[in-house]
């Protein structure tokens, strides 16, 4: 017999990147009473991990608990960015509703829509949650027409289009229901929460299924499933089976080990939960998302839609240059297969395939963004590696022809820059859909351009808008391939022979063009050590002393006055290198290289192109 319990809500918080969400949940978390009066807690408190912090952005999804009232509210605080878009499809499985947030200034985005239109075909409803209204630039009333636009073209049923709006400031701690109406702390978006949010319903007594639509890794207990007990219980040491939708074959047998539920940030221990609970379980081995677990009398895969493919790839190579195994502590191939392996356990988008040498690997992510977070999190545990230019996979249709990944780009942009942005993305084969005007001198653009031409795009983009300019790019299915496209205008500074660069040498060196490294640091021949204006690659030597004469002159030793070297991030040294180089990453250094280090081998191998 089905029931609802009402003493459950399970919502999800979906929402562009930079519009509230987990500051959202850092005030429902301290508005029920989660942190203890004196306890101290950091801003962005669900962002767990360094990278989440450094950046502001989310990029796992977590889970977490509060009560009000009496009734438990599971929230599950999503990421924002298209690159981590398939944690988002898959979290939506496991709610009955969802938070949309939306900036009261910039109003519905790329991302905003993509997630709003998952929610909406999979029926849910949603409360709208107009953020930043303190904002001094902030237009409310606007985004509100703006909000049910958006609805209206995404088909949304009459019920959904009745959706609640509650008006915030998550940064001030207040929610009102009404935009002149009084703040009185979370108390509006709890009430309507639990007003509109249907309560869970299942059968209480009927057979277990539980979908996974999460994984978490530990390791300590290894992996742990999280998901939404759909119907039944489930209890510690109970029998069950794993089942799967897309894996018709599947059947296994396993025994609960320990079941978790969360209260607040916590996971704390249960002997049983039961339909509607949203729980993790671990002592399962070789657990997927997707599994589902059942009671072995009525083994039943629920559905589940597929996890999207990635459209971007590198190799990962185990670092051979002459400074190689100097800063790293894991080098070996063994160490890194090992790890890219053990990414795979939490990561569902990401694809690591061996090659015909047992030193490289291909590794496939749905972004440069998504690859970026993981090469940053390896560099920090230690590994030293060297990866390629992030090339796009291509698709074969049945009458043979090359498909390319697409991507729809939104772009905000100051109107004076709107010339070079427009010639810059045509000549990267990007086609212009939609110009408009947006409120404070801003033009939005709207472009088609393959995935291939947005790789190393950014860094230009900002320079080109002096930092003003707003990006945002969602992926837009495969279409048929636009031709060659050439990623960089300029050639690269190589250097000529190993040793250690002296100021001298980089004098004469710093008239060719741009360096990227200073006095005193080691060099190998092979390497790039700046950026040439010109279109050929240029070898210049910056290990070269001054010759000593017996003879001084009164200027000869004025002091060398050097340009100060340009310094790059990851993002930007993968953004630079081109189809012939590598970036060697190490836990200290990030160098670019050629990838034949011999210049005779390199203009042999040249001319046979």
């Amino acid at each position: 017999m089905n029931v609802k319990r009402e003493d459950v809500r399970n919502i999800a918080i979906i929402a562009h990147v930079d519009h509230g969400k987990t500051t959202l949940v850092d005030e429902l978390l301290k508005a029920s009473g989660i942190f203890r009066a004196n306890q101290e807690v950091v801003e962005r408190v669900m962002d767990s991990n360094d990278i989440e912090r450094e950046r502001g952005i989310t990029i796992l999804s977590k889970n977490t608990a509060v009560f009000y009232e009496n009734i438990r509210i599971n929230i599950i605080d999503t990421p924002g960015h298209a690159d981590f878009g398939g944690e988002v499809e898959r979290v939506l499985k496991m709610v009955n509703g969802v938070i949309l947030v939306v900036d009261a200034y910039e109003g519905p985005m790329p991302q905003t829509k993509f997630v709003l239109k998952k929610a909406l075909e999979l029926d849910l409803p949603a409360i709208v949650c107009i953020n930043k209204i303190d904002r001094p630039e902030a237009r409310p009333t606007e985004v509100i027409d703006e909000v049910l636009e958006l609805f209206m073209d995404l088909d949304a049923s009459d019920e959904q289009l009745d959706c609640p709006f509650v008006f915030a400031s998550a940064r001030e701690g207040f929610a009102k229901k009404e935009l002149d109406g009084p703040s009185e702390g979370m108390k509006p978006l709890f009430e309507t929460i639990v007003d509109y949010i249907p309560a869970p319903e299942g059968d209480l007594d009927a057979d277990t299924q539980m979908l996974i639509s999460t994984i978490d890794y530990n390791e300590y207990v290894g992996r742990i499933g999280i998901g939404k007990i759909d119907n039944g219980k489930l209890h510690v040491n109970q029998e069950c089976v794993i089942v799967n939708h897309h894996d018709p074959d599947k059947l296994r047998k396993v025994k609960i080990g320990k079941l978790y539920q969360f209260d607040g940030l916590n996971r704390v221990e249960v002997q049983e939960a039961g339909m509607g609970d949203i729980v993790a379980v671990s002592g399962i081995t070789d657990l997927h998302i997707g599994d589902t677990i059942c009671s072995p009398d009525n083994p039943q895969a629920i559905p589940f839609q597929k996890i999207s493919e990635p459209t971007i790839a590198m190799n990962f190579v185990v670092n051979d240059s002459p400074l190689a195994g100097q800063e790293g502590k894991y080098v070996t191939s063994r160490h890194l297969r090992e790890r890219l392996f053990r990414e795979l356990n939490t990561d569902v988008s990401l694809r690591v395939e061996e090659t015909d040498t047992p030193d490289c690997f291909k590794v496939s992510g749905r972004g440069e963004l998504h690859l970026s977070v993981l090469i940053e999190n390896m560099r920090r545990e230690g590994f030293e590696f060297a990866v390629s230019k992030a090339e796009v996979l291509y698709k074969y249709n049945e009458r043979n022809q090359k498909l390319e990944p697409m991507e729809l780009a939104y772009i905000d942009v100051p109107e004076e820059f709107t010339g070079s942005v427009i010639q810059k993305l045509t000549s990267r084969k990007g086609e212009l859909q939609g110009m408009s005007p947006t409120n404070g001198g801003y033009t939005r653009l709207e472009f088609s351009i393959p995935s291939r031409g947005l790789i190393g795009y950014r860094g230009e983009f900002l320079t080109d808008t002096k930092g003003n300019g707003i990006m945002n790019t969602i992926f837009d299915g495969y279409a048929p391939c636009k031709g060659e496209l050439s990623y960089r205008k300029t050639g690269s500074l190589i250097a000529y022979e190993s040793g250690q660069a002296i100021t001298y040498g980089l004098f004469n060196a710093q008239e060719r063009g741009m360096l990227f490294i200073g006095p005193g640091e080691k060099v190998y021949a092979g390497m790039v050590i700046g950026q040439s204006p010109k279109a050929e690659d240029i070898e210049v030597n910056v290990c070269k002393t001054k010759k000593l004469t017996n003879t001084r002159s009164s200027s000869a030793d004025e002091a060398l006055k050097l340009v100060p070297k340009k310094e790059m991030s990851l993002e930007q040294c993968l953004e630079f290198i081109d189809t012939d180089e590598l970036l060697e990453v190490t836990p200290k250094s990030l160098r670019i290289r050629k990838k034949i280090l011999d210049s005779t081998l390199r203009k042999r191998a040249s001319f046979k192109k």
